[in-house]
């Protein structure tokens, strides 16, 4: 069981660092990151091993979009049955 991180938003020290604490918090796995920066632009996607998770997907939902928002960034944390479920046609 897995979870879709998306962080988007101005370029900024510690997103990444921010985003995988919370995950480390919360015992999800982070499988795979990708990150780019275009100009001041940053969006990450991250791929993270929920099965066991410590809390409820909503919290670390909530705590994601928090976390970063701080940082003035957008966090959406998916589950990865409805990423796939959003792009299958």
């Amino acid at each position: 069981m897995n979870a879709v991180i998306t962080v988007v938003g101005h370029d900024t020290v510690g997103v990444l660092a921010k985003a995988a604490g919370i995950c480390a918090t919360h015992n999800a796995n982070i499988i795979d990151v990708t990150q780019t920066v275009m100009g001041d632009f940053f969006s990450m996607v991250m791929l993270a091993d929920i099965s066991k998770l410590s809390c409820d997907f909503a919290l670390l939902s909530e705590e994601m979009q928090a976390s970063v928002k701080e940082m003035g960034l957008i966090a959406h944390v998916m589950h990865e049955d409805i990423f796939n479920a959003m792009h299958r046609i």
